[in-house]
């Protein structure tokens, strides 16, 4: 597989492979993402793209019995060597999950929680204010700031989601499927916050919506898994990288053509 070269990637994997105890789920990918644009994965159930994204912020460590080979690097820093506190990775590459999960707090108290927890200094009306802006949700709640957060539509709490990932300032923002419990309308209002974000924020989007990532993003990574010699066992692998324009018009290798046309077995 042709590798792309990034001059100045955010992060990047080499030759990483991850593993359950003794279980393979992903083998020898190197991938690089770049600044201020959209990457998406994606690929079948059971490929790793969500096991990837989420070595990005360290949270497979919650996992006992995880464990990465090779070299996962934010700006050139490997994010696994011992001294890395995997709390300020967090704060630095941040994540909105599939599923909405507002905290059992008002609107307001949701989106400053990541900044009181860091010791935000500056004015914490305006870093709200901003936030909620930023994720296209201010002028539908800025009357009800008091209210709960479970209040709202669960597109409004997918960007109440957002706008708490972007207070904490981090620098790339992770998304794994952030649209699939919405409605279309939904939808299309996060993928439209996705556009304005990354002139701001780099973003990594799981997606198994095909549509969604031609929409979006800018590059595309094609995941996929093969048989291991466990019975039922499967490995993920990174079939290619590119463009989106590439992947989706004039991909190189026979299974990514497979998977984007719908000819996938």
């Amino acid at each position: 597989m042709e590798i792309m070269q990034e001059s100045n990637p955010v992060l990047k994997a080499e030759n990483v492979n991850i593993f359950y105890g003794n279980y393979r789920a992903v083998r020898d990918v190197y991938i690089e993402i770049p600044k201020n644009k959209i990457t998406a994965f994606i690929g079948p159930s059971g490929c790793g793209k969500s096991t990837i994204l989420r070595c990005f912020n360290r949270l497979n460590d919650l996992i006992e019995s995880f464990r990465v080979t090779g070299l996962v690097s934010y700006h050139g820093t490997n994010l696994y060597q011992s001294d890395i506190d995997p709390t300020e990775v967090r704060k630095r590459i941040g994540m909105v999950f599939q599923k909405a999960n507002p905290f059992p707090k008002s609107i307001y108290d949701n989106v400053a929680y990541g900044a009181r927890v860091n010791k935000y200094q500056g004015n914490l009306d305006e870093l709200v204010e901003s936030s909620l802006r930023r994720a296209a949700l201010w002028d539908e709640v800025k009357d009800k700031l008091k209210a709960s957060g479970f209040s709202l539509s669960g597109g409004q709490q997918q960007r109440l989601s957002i706008a708490r990932t972007i207070a904490a300032q981090p620098e790339v923002v992770l998304m794994d499927e952030p649209c699939s419990a919405l409605d279309p309308i939904s939808t299309r209002k996060v993928e439209e916050l996705m556009h304005e974000l990354k002139e701001n924020y780099t973003i990594i989007l799981v997606t198994h919506n095909m549509q969604q990532a031609t929409r979006v993003a800018d590059y595309t990574a094609f995941f996929n898994a093969e048989a291991t010699a466990d019975k039922g066992g499967k490995i993920g692998y990174l079939a290619e990288f590119d463009s989106t324009e590439v992947i989706f018009g004039n991909p190189r290798e026979k299974v990514t053509q497979d998977y984007v046309s719908g000819r996938f077995g």
